[in-house]
């Protein structure tokens, strides 16, 4: 069974007082096979992030149809098994990393015994173990993104979807979340992410999605993005013929 299935979804927002209409998802078909690491990348407003909520259910599409092993986004049974790191994370500064994870375990029914063993691995692998009794409001911007890591990987779902999991991480922590990623992979994950940092979408993505404008431009496997000389040039001539061909 195909783990996200998206058929023809379309998303349109109505903005500022003018009521001014803005497509953000045009007619977006796709689908993610188990197991595999899924890239979508775009210019901002491209519908990057828009796709991730219509699939976890926190906005509705205004046409079309998700599916997520079998499911509609709107059953709950559907988010059981998914993992979910948003773009800009948040959480209750007073609390502290362990709190927060030990909460997450309490919400997805884990036993007390499983929820200690996740949580230490975790934090170990992110490398927040030594600060782990500190409140999350004295983490930096990285280290709560790390924290944000662990929270959508605590219960240890079977899809895991990422949105600018590196953004505020500098050089070591982007290979810390890139071996997160292979090694959910490894164990037969489901890896859907975005991303701005299209060398690391290159090394770790078997298939890339290329959104620009609303549309998607065409999805990518490995082989095809170095017949094009690498992700960067890739993107690069896609951007420039869907410009030209708006003029």
């Amino acid at each position: 069974m195909i783990d996200i299935s998206i058929k023809n979804i379309s998303k349109i927002y109505v903005s500022d007082f003018k009521c001014k209409k803005k497509t953000a998802v045009q007619n977006l078909s796709l689908e993610i096979e188990p197991g595999e690491i899924f890239g979508i990348i775009g210019r901002n407003g491209a519908g990057k992030s828009t796709t991730l909520k219509m699939i976890m259910g926190f906005i509705t599409p205004d046409s079309g149809q998700i599916f997520i092993s079998g499911k509609i986004p709107a059953d709950p049974d559907s988010r059981c098994k998914i993992g979910y790191l948003p773009e800009n994370p948040y959480f209750y500064d007073n609390l502290t990393a362990r709190e927060l994870l030990t909460f997450s375990c309490q919400a997805s029914g884990l036993d007390q015994k499983t929820s200690n063993q996740r949580i230490e691995l975790l934090l170990k692998q992110v490398g927040l173990f030594a600060e782990q009794n500190q409140k999350l409001r004295t983490y930096s911007k990285g280290m709560t993104q790390r924290a944000g890591i662990c929270f959508a990987l605590v219960h240890d779902p079977d899809i895991v979807i990422l949105d600018e999991p590196m953004s505020g991480l500098d050089p070591m922590g982007r290979k810390m979340v890139i071996d997160l990623i292979l090694d959910l992979k490894k164990r037969g994950k489901t890896v859907l992410f975005c991303s701005h940092i299209l060398n690391d979408v290159e090394r770790i993505c078997d298939r890339v999605a290329i959104m620009d404008q609303a549309n998607l431009k065409g999805i990518y496997t490995k082989e095809q993005i170095l017949e094009n000389h690498g992700m960067e040039e890739l993107f690069l001539k896609i951007v420039q013929q869907n410009e030209l061909q708006a003029k």
